[in-house]
């Protein structure tokens, strides 16, 4: 392999891309942390006190809303990455209703699967077996630990690659194989990074969840060359 997936080389270029844009990323991460707090209360109370039908409405708006702020972040971290050596529109980080419609339907699709699979397999086909239901629950959580592994760059491929919600899913597949490992790492030293930034409250999130994105981001595109078997300047992917 001309270029192996490196954490060291991977974490390093992450840093390097929030040191040159601190500013830029540290607004949008407060706009977006703002925003993502505002939906959680506003679903916590409608959920409680609306209707069925006005709950599936919020659930679906808040959903889009959602899709925006993610896909915006990720479309600006791309964009930071790729117009290093010239100026961006603001057009350039604002994610297609495409891209928002194949990020609802993979968040639909995982949520279809865990509620089949609580619902139908572990409260009512094994409720009458205690053991094997806790059995087949610890092997569920494990197959779901392992595709959220698996399917975890879905994100980065609708954002890079304008890809569908299924071709997205194997795209991350496919880049992920072999590097399960390092991918691992990648996410514990994430983990540490939101543990810190929950401990230091707002200010931290708004500087840990920027740089956790990017950290995902990197490894993305140095899984993506990894694959491809090229030199991995990650500012020229395209």
């Amino acid at each position: 392999m001309y270029h192996p997936f490196s954490i060291a080389e991977t974490i390093k270029a992450a840093w390097d891309i929030i040191k040159k844009n601190f500013v830029t990323i540290i607004i949008y991460s407060a706009i977006a942390v703002v925003a993502l707090i505002v939906i959680q209360l506003v679903n916590f109370i409608f959920t409680s006190t609306s209707d069925f039908t006005v709950q599936i409405i919020l659930f679906f708006l808040l959903l889009l809303m959602q899709g925006y702020t993610t896909l915006g972040l990720y479309k600006l971290i791309f964009t930071l990455i790729d117009s290093e050596y010239y100026e961006f529109e603001f057009s350039q980080i604002v994610p297609t209703i495409r891209m928002v419609l194949s990020y609802i339907a993979i968040c639909l699709l995982f949520a279809f699967i865990v509620t089949t699979f609580n619902f139908f397999i572990i409260d009512k086909w094994l409720s009458d077996y205690p053991a094997t239901q806790n059995t087949v629950k610890f092997l569920g959580v494990l197959v779901l630990l392992y595709m959220a592994l698996r399917y975890m760059f879905c994100v980065c491929f609708i954002v890079d690659d304008d890809s569908g919600p299924f071709e997205s899913l194997k795209q991350s597949f496919d880049i992920t194989k072999g590097n399960l490992t390092k991918i691992i790492l990648i996410l514990l030293i994430s983990i540490g990074l939101i543990a810190l930034g929950f401990i230091a409250l707002i200010i931290g999130i708004i500087i840990t969840y920027p740089l956790v994105n990017i950290i995902l981001v990197v490894t993305y595109r140095k899984l993506v060359y990894s694959h491809m078997d090229v030199d991995d300047d990650i500012a020229e992917t395209n």
